[in-house]
């Protein structure tokens, strides 16, 4: 199974130098060949692909005035432009926005692949560095396992960090369990368990709020362009890290308790992306990591050996009875406990839809059933089933 670790490193003052030229390179070949793609584009009707802005990349290592690109390692920058190769890929296929050009504030990366590093007794030799990152090592790589692609990544808060991807033949799967458990996402409390408990979300952007937004007022008073502007974005950044950080170490922190103690995990298949168009929830959303918290899921199910199931999103999870299956017609977000009409049974909106959950995880993994109701389907969905269930088998 391929894998990557993330490490953090403190680049000497040579290697930094040489690190940001490198960056700097990539980001400059990479918006030039999307401009020399949108240009042939717009202009001429005509697709520029891989091949074409390799040779353009080699033209330009003659230039006079781009001779700095020969005093970094080739790898990298032409590995930017098969990002970029894939960034069009992705773009024609429907699965992302056109690409936009990268900018210096972002900080950036660069690739190395085998040809442009050593790795020698555990420690990383990057092309045109004499000495090895000083890699801050929080875990090993397995033993019989060597990085086959290194990338370098500044962050625009100034962090250095190095990601090892490497093939991993070890064996994790831990041992099965007879438990499963359905998760129904949140904001008040990040994740309901179908056992009815209750995790609670830290909401770490409101703990950094009023410091970020006295950051963010002083760096829009800055003239751009200015030593004192770099200094307040510096600021905004590392404060945004230090959310992100938080962030995520709790995410990783609970979907590993959740693998490890349950064999069946069911969630939903939200759509984020369209949840936060809604003004009103939009930051409270974004600081949940719901898109963030499944990813890790999925990742560490196939690690360790367990099952992820993604039921439908618009199955009425919240809206229906777990007891005897009635289903509500409305349910507004700030009703958070019901009585069934039915049967008369009290539910807590959260654990009767983290129950149903599980309910329908269980079925789709035995059965593979679709579970959309027809409430939810297009005219042109309804009218395709309707005739498919009046076809005649062919005798």
């Amino acid at each position: 199974m391929e894998k990557a670790y993330r490490y953090r490193f403190y680049p000497t003052i040579e290697q930094e130098t040489l690190l940001r030229r490198t960056i700097g390179c990539v980001r400059l070949v990479f918006n030039k060949a999307l401009a020399a793609r949108t240009e042939g584009w717009y202009e001429r009707q005509e697709r520029v692909d891989y091949v074409q802005t390799s040779a353009m990349l080699t033209n330009w290592k003659k230039e006079e005035n781009l001779q700095f690109l020969n005093e970094v390692s080739s790898v990298p920058l032409q590995q930017g432009l098969r990002h970029l190769q894939s960034a069009f890929s992705n773009f024609f296929a429907g699965r992302a926005k056109y690409p936009n050009f990268k900018k210096k504030r972002n900080g950036g990366s660069a690739e190395f692949t085998k040809a442009a590093f050593r790795w020698k007794d555990g420690q990383v030799y990057l092309a045109k560095c004499s000495e090895p990152l000083p890699i801050k090592w929080s875990r090993q790589l397995p033993t019989v396992c060597e990085p086959t692609t290194i990338t370098v990544k500044l962050e625009p808060s100034g962090r250095w960090f190095v990601s090892l991807r490497f093939c991993d033949p070890t064996d994790e799967k831990l041992e099965p369990v007879d438990k499963s458990v359905g998760l129904d996402v949140g904001i008040s409390s990040l994740v309901t368990l179908s056992t009815g408990e209750k995790i609670t979300n830290p909401k770490g952007f409101d703990k950094h709020y009023r410091k970020l937004r006295k950051a963010q007022k002083t760096l829009s008073r800055r003239q751009k362009g200015s030593r004192n502007r770099d200094k307040a974005r510096l600021k905004v950044a590392r404060i945004i890290a230090k959310i992100s950080d938080s962030r995520i170490d709790h995410l990783h922190k609970l979907t590993t308790r959740l693998v490890r103690e349950n064999q069946t995990i069911a969630v939903e298949d939200l759509a984020v992306k369209n949840m936060v168009k809604n003004p009103k929830l939009a930051r409270a959303i974004s600081d949940a990591s719901w898109g963030e918290f499944v990813r890790q899921l999925e990742y560490k199910t196939k690690w360790y050996g367990r099952t992820l199931v993604k039921i439908d999103r618009w199955f009425p999870s919240s809206k229906r009875c777990g007891s005897c299956g009635h289903i509500l017609e409305r349910l507004p977000l700030n009703v958070r406990e019901w009585h069934c009409p039915n049967c008369g049974t009290h539910h807590d909106r959260d654990i009767n839809a983290a129950r149903n959950i599980l309910a329908v995880g269980h079925t789709v993994t035995v059965c593979g059933a679709n579970i959309r109701p027809d409430g939810h389907k297009s005219k042109g969905q309804l009218q395709n089933t309707r005739k498919g269930r009046k076809q005649k088998p062919k005798s």
